[in-house]
């Protein structure tokens, strides 16, 4: 049983013994010390025991339910996934209209998914491209055959090169993939 339960029950035994609502906190107090419920909260509950109330189990609340990893929540993360695994976390759980951790423990531990990055870098050119690229490097010859310091003189850096590359970030590529 946990502490709050016990004191509901230490203040129901206050109320059927004929002790006041001001006398409940007190005593309250005294038993329990730092872990004692908040006055309001011993006044409520004593209130609710004056009232009638007979058990004292926490009332339902609205909103959503405690445990949601459910077979049924795990087919229709599922079949999002199927539709569009480049999905955030956040937008599984509002469509599906659980928490966003209880979402990410869908897909990863009953799902087994998890979320790569990858972008794709064209490298085809057209023929035009290609005859400038031989141009470039027959002047790069033609230059480094009359110039013999020239390759002291030449900085490098990235050799990738890409044509009509319309970036996105790299957040924006990830996907989920099912893992192996």
């Amino acid at each position: 049983m946990d502490l709050s339960r016990e004191q509901q029950l230490v203040i129901k035994f206050c109320f059927k013994a004929g002790k006041s609502a001001t006398e409940t906190p007190q005593m309250v107090n005294a038993a329990y010390g730092d872990q004692a419920l908040s006055r309001s909260n011993v006044f409520r509950w004593y209130g609710q025991f004056r009232d009638g109330r007979e058990d004292n189990e926490n009332d339902p609340r609205s909103g959503q339910p405690t445990e949601c990893r459910n077979d049924n929540n795990v087919e229709k993360i599922y079949q999002l996934l199927l539709q569009n695994r480049h999905l955030l976390l956040r937008m599984l759980a509002d469509e599906v209209n659980i928490g966003k951790d209880t979402v990410r423990k869908i897909v990863v531990e009953d799902l087994r998914k998890r979320k790569i990055c990858s972008r794709f870098i064209p490298h085809s050119l057209t023929p035009e491209q290609k005859d400038r690229r031989i141009a470039a490097c027959q002047d790069l010859i033609a230059t480094a055959d009359s110039d013999p310091d020239f390759f002291k003189k030449i900085v490098t850096g990235d050799e990738t090169w890409c044509f009509a590359y319309d970036p996105t970030t790299k957040h924006q590529t990830a996907a989920w993939v099912r893992e192996t």
